[in-house]
């Protein structure tokens, strides 16, 4: 009965999660079966094209995460202002968040523009690979850089808006804006990789321009629902008259949101590194791991969404100092997710000799990705743990915790394993990335449960 009081709540509070969350789960769950579908698309070009593809979304990744951990810090503040009622705070948030955005997106945008090409080689010296199929993958890769670069700064303004709007509680307009931009997205990649419909036939360059456009639909939207709505976002009112932010919040979400931003950028970093291990087994383990990676976002939906739902139930909690509720709310979090990712690794499993029939490649590519979802599939509950675990922390403002938990354990453990079998042993790339995943999530599950029962984590930062 007492496990029973600790780790399940009420009709209510499940209620309340549902609410929160169920805008979430379909934003994601459309988003990557969209994501499914564009790189199935993709891969029916071939494998040269799903592969150059493929290496430079592992580009824009690392982009992607850096823009979310800077956006990480500020939405500590915001969602602790929010349930404070601090409206001005929350402003002065959004305009940290705009001012890195841009400056994020120009330096990543220089970036690709003079070190993508030396990148794209990490992945394409497997001793498998003929000079033929590295040339080919390697042009694929440098037509659609060309283009997805011009989606990098629209990225990042969606996320101001859509982050400071979760801050609040409001994830249905993030919802829909997602939900419009993947339909584009679809529809343009349909029409754009392969004509159709009298549109030019633009392979590769065609799934760039369709991502690029989709993007600042999504921005445009984002703002214009924001600002419409200034009734239900008081705060938006008068945030744009300057882009003055105190300097001593500024000062407070540097400090606080470095480590988030450094453990965001050099996670990402870390786990592309552990990819172009995986790919000195060839070009057929990129596509492989492609194929793999796309598919476990997917079924990962509640995965994501549930840490999400985590930083804003228990920022609030503990922005209202209400330390004992945001304990107590992690701990049914934690349960609830754990419980719902067994579910979908079941299905992820049940799965995995299906989703690689649909793209056309070789046998063996589809056998090795095969492989790969089954074992993604039986580690996918322990990621939730972990998941639930690195939000809560973040959400107290322990960030420096973080960046050891999720950043230096992925370079000083996962990346030196990965690295040593995959250059030291002729391990074939399920073994591979099964011993990996050991060291990744099911050691870290450890750690997780440890760091929560701790509670060092629960922290009021705003009355700081």
């Amino acid at each position: 009965m007492q496990f029973i009081k600790k780790f399940i709540g009420t009709k209510a509070f499940y209620l309340s999660v549902i609410v929160l969350l169920v805008p979430m789960v379909i934003q994601q769950g459309i988003t990557q079966f969209v994501n499914l579908l564009d790189n199935v698309m993709v891969g029916r070009l071939g494998t040269e094209p799903m592969s150059g593809v493929a290496i430079v979304n592992q580009i824009i990744f690392i982009f992607n995460l850096t823009i979310f951990g800077g956006m990480s810090g500020a939405s500590i503040f915001g969602a602790q202002y929010y349930g404070k009622g601090d409206l001005e705070g929350l402003r002065h948030t959004l305009r940290f968040r705009l001012i890195f955005a841009f400056a994020i997106g120009v330096l990543g945008i220089l970036a690709l523009i003079f070190f993508g090409e030396s990148f794209f080689m990490l992945f394409l010296n497997g001793e498998a690979n003929t000079p033929e199929e590295t040339a080919a993958t390697l042009a694929h890769a440098q037509n659609y850089m060309r283009i997805m670069l011009w989606g990098l700064l629209p990225f990042a303004v969606s996320n101001c808006f859509a982050s400071v709007l979760k801050d609040t509680g409001e994830t249905f307009i993030p919802m829909v804006a997602s939900v419009i931009s993947i339909a584009v997205n679809l529809v343009l990649n349909y029409l754009l990789i392969f004509g159709s419909f009298g549109f030019p036939k633009m392979g590769v360059a065609g799934a760039a321009l369709a991502t690029v456009i989709a993007r600042y639909i999504e921005m445009g939207y984002l703002i214009m629902e924001t600002l419409r709505h200034k009734k239900k976002f008081p705060f938006v009112q008068g945030a744009f008259r300057s882009l003055r932010v105190p300097l001593p919040l500024v000062r407070r979400i540097v400090i606080t949101g470095t480590p988030l931003m450094l453990n965001e950028s050099l996670w990402s970093m870390g786990i592309s590194m552990i990819s172009a291990c995986y790919a000195t087994r060839g070009l057929a383990a990129v596509a492989a791991s492609n194929i793999n990676s796309t598919a476990f976002n997917l079924f990962s939906m509640l995965l994501m969404s549930m840490g999400n739902a985590v930083a804003i139930m228990c920022g609030q909690q503990l922005g209202a100092n209400d330390i004992e509720g945001a304990k107590d709310t992690v701990r049914k979090l934690t349960a609830f997710g754990v419980a719902m990712n067994v579910v979908m690794g079941l299905l992820l499993i049940s799965s995995s000799g299906v989703i690689p029939m649909i793209y056309n490649t070789e046998e063996n590519v589809r056998q090795l990705a095969a492989q790969m979802l089954i074992i993604s599939g039986a580690f996918l509950p322990l990621g939730a743990l972990t998941n639930c675990s690195y939000f809560a922390i973040r959400s107290g403002g322990r960030t420096f915790i973080t960046f050891l938990f999720d950043c230096a354990y992925t370079w000083v453990v996962c990346l030196p394993v990965a690295f040593l079998l995959s250059r030291f042993t002729t391990l074939s790339l399920p073994w591979l990335f099964l011993l990996v995943q050991c060291v990744d999530s099911g050691l870290k599950a450890v750690i997780s449960v440890i760091m929560l029962k701790s509670g060092i984590w629960a922290k009021n930062v705003v009355n700081a």
